[in-house]
């Protein structure tokens, strides 16, 4: 990914109905982000113009009327962190990105779109 700040909107698969958006950065094999209940970081490598990393999504604000797709509902000091691989392709003004989670004994694809906002050193 080229360094920047991006929006993200994500979709699950495999018919677990849920989606989100959110803002997530790419700063030198670095990710980090949130929405109005999460927040994420890990890392990423670059292969051409694809890219494969981690991340970890914390919860940190109490969900009362609804349902994160990560970390669930209730207080954010009970929810677990969530831990998710990442793979997609990316161009200069965006990208495709596809993940796995695995949380609460069963696993959780998605695919999320990312448009670049504002590019970062």
């Amino acid at each position: 990914m080229y360094n920047g700040l991006y929006s993200i909107h994500v979709a699950t698969l495999d018919g677990h109905g849920g989606k989100g958006s959110g803002v997530i950065a790419f700063q030198n094999g670095r990710i980090f982000g949130g929405d109005a209940y999460l927040y994420y970081s890990g890392s990423y490598e670059l292969t051409a113009s694809s890219f494969k990393g981690e991340v970890v999504v914390s919860q940190h604000t109490r969900a009362i009327d609804a349902k994160p797709l990560f970390g669930g509902s209730g207080s954010s000091q009970n929810a677990q962190p969530v831990g998710i691989g990442v793979s997609g392709t990316f161009t200069e003004s965006g990208g495709e990105m596809n993940g796995a989670a695995f949380q609460n004994k069963q696993s959780l694809l998605f695919k999320a779109t990312l448009k670049k906002l504002i590019a970062l050193d």
